[in-house]
């Protein structure tokens, strides 16, 4: 589905979506302690409200829309790759400027305002996937489930292997998972406290994800899921060029065969008490697995809409500018929990989070609305394209590449 600005509409408006359900994703690792993220037994309580929010997301989007964003960047890599090489423009350069670009904004994202930056993994993955992109897409569709994977294989074994663990490393592992009270609190002061402050946990954290999560997890999941997007846009599947029927079926099973499986992980961890071996064996299969097929149950009702003729305006808006927004709620995440802003952090239950993620969506479809009646490209956008060519683009020429 080509704009008329030669953008094509149905990538918009599903990068969109994901961006702003994001906000809902994200807003635990914001709000409350690390290691409640991955174990919500770590710190707080989950009855009434907060455990329907907690339930809610983690089935429905916790991760699912960060994985729609990888396909969609990769499909992005796809079709930049064409139409650079039609205009006769050196391709690898500009690509590889372009990761350069992204791993540098990520680093400063990361360490200087928030730890759980995604946008390293992306350029670095990024600069992999480039290499396959002549694939034929169904030999890439199979490359990125295999390389999937190989994350699977890691938390299997990890797990396998924890009774062979010194009790070193089975301390410090637990230490991550379920911190005792005086390392909590030590967390909470440094995130209540001044922009300072808040670097002693923030650093570490960050390292941690981008040295030891990047390989043992993200370097797989992100690669595998661009090869994935970078197939099915070449299929038609993200263009919403595929039938009604072929979409409506991918939904169907998507969400009938994941949400029982991820329900099930949830059964299960809660009656291993979150135990840590369980849960990272729940956690690499049965949650990873399920959620991609969430995951593609959620691109099929977007492509749907799509095909029926709804024109999220707003949503394609928020997609045009997914970089911008992406940077501001972490802008405004920080601005309400740190202690820069509102201080509100580890004061706020699973469902206040979600209230104040719907919020910060809501700031981002009006922001980028009445920024796209003004600019086609997005503040954070245009430096970054800017950059990647080597030349100040005019920020209200029209636009005719993906983000």
């Amino acid at each position: 589905m080509p704009s008329s600005s030669g953008r094509i509409a149905s990538l918009d408006v599903l990068r969109g979506v994901a961006v702003l359900a994001m906000a809902v994703a994200n807003v635990p690792s914001f709000a409350t302690v690390y290691a409640a993220r991955a174990n919500p037994t770590a710190y707080g309580t989950l009855d009434g409200a907060d455990w329907w929010a907690w339930l809610a997301s983690y089935v429905l989007i916790d991760g699912r829309f960060t994985a729609i964003f990888g396909m969609t960047f990769g499909a992005g890599i796809a079709v930049l790759a064409e139409r650079y090489t039609r205009a006769g423009l050196p391709v690898a350069r500009i690509h590889y400027r372009r990761m350069a670009g992204l791993v540098v904004l990520g680093l400063l994202h990361a360490y200087l305002l928030w730890y759980g930056d995604f946008l390293v993994s992306l350029a670095l993955c990024g600069a992999v996937v480039f290499v396959f992109r002549d694939l034929p897409a169904r030999r890439m569709l199979v490359l990125g489930v295999l390389i999937m994977a190989v994350a699977t294989l890691i938390a299997v074994e990890a797990a396998r292997s924890m009774p062979a663990w010194s009790a070193e490393q089975e301390a410090r592992i637990r230490l991550f998972w379920a911190p005792p009270a005086d390392v909590l609190q030590r967390e909470i002061d440094a995130y209540r406290g001044g922009w300072r402050a808040q670097m002693s946990q923030r650093m570490p954290a960050a390292l941690a994800r981008e040295t030891v999560g990047f390989v043992t997890r993200s370097f797989w999941q992100m690669t595998g899921l661009m090869l994935i997007g970078m197939a099915l846009f070449r299929l038609g599947v993200l263009s919403a060029l595929r039938s009604s029927a072929f979409y409506a079926a991918v939904a169907l099973g998507g969400f009938g065969l994941g949400v029982p499986l991820i329900l099930f992980g949830v059964y299960e961890n809660f009656a291993a008490g979150w135990g840590l071996r369980r849960a990272m064996l729940i956690d690499g299969t049965i949650n990873y697995w399920g959620g991609l097929l969430v995951g593609a149950a959620w691109v099929a009702v977007v492509m749907l809409a799509c095909r029926h003729g709804a024109r999220p305006g707003p949503v394609a808006a928020v997609g045009r500018l997914s970089l911008s927004n992406y940077l501001l709620q972490s802008l405004l995440f920080t601005t309400v929990f740190y202690g820069h802003g509102l201080g509100l952090f580890a004061q706020v239950g699973r469902a206040g989070q979600l209230m104040t993620a719907l919020g910060v969506a809501i700031v981002g479809l009006l922001a980028s609305t009445c920024w796209t009646r003004y600019f086609s490209v997005g503040p954070i956008e245009w430096v970054w394209r800017s950059v990647t060519l080597g030349r100040w683009i005019p920020v209200r020429a029209p636009v005719d590449v993906p983000s």
